[in-house]
């Protein structure tokens, strides 16, 4: 019986709670940003609504904040991946499963790593073009 159960939490229920309190957070932050507009209105004060609304909006990541995330992950993963490859030429005596396991998930570490250092090298000369202007 518990053999069944935990396949079945991990790839029902809990997808499914993680998805619900995401929206739950959304939904809580919409609701408290609606509710200091409405304060804020019903004050009576002169000020610019729509410069609140701004204020209270969610933050925005400059481009350079951005292509410095991007960097940062692909060096991470691409480290993480060859980390992974020493590891499994440092220590031959493991099962065989255990091998693949390693040897998998290398090689999709250092492929997320390497596809985010591309898209940060591809997007690096747009990004300072931007500034110059």
């Amino acid at each position: 019986m518990e053999s069944v159960l935990v396949p079945i939490f991990c790839g029902c229920v809990l997808p499914i709670a993680i998805v619900l309190i995401i929206s739950l957070k959304k939904k809580n932050s919409d609701d408290k940003r609606a509710e200091i507009l409405i304060k804020a209105i019903e004050s009576g004060n002169d000020f610019d609504a729509d410069k609140l609304a701004e204020a209270l909006g969610k933050p925005r990541h400059t481009p350079l904040e951005v292509l410095n995330s991007r960097l940062l992950r692909g060096c991470l993963y691409t480290l993480v991946g060859l980390a992974l490859v020493i590891v499994y030429l440092v220590w031959p005596e493991y099962s065989a499963n255990a091998l693949t396991s390693l040897i998998l998930l290398s090689a999709v570490s250092t492929a997320v790593g390497i596809s985010y250092l591309i898209v940060y090298f591809v997007t690096r000369g747009q990004v300072h073009e931007g500034n110059k202007s």
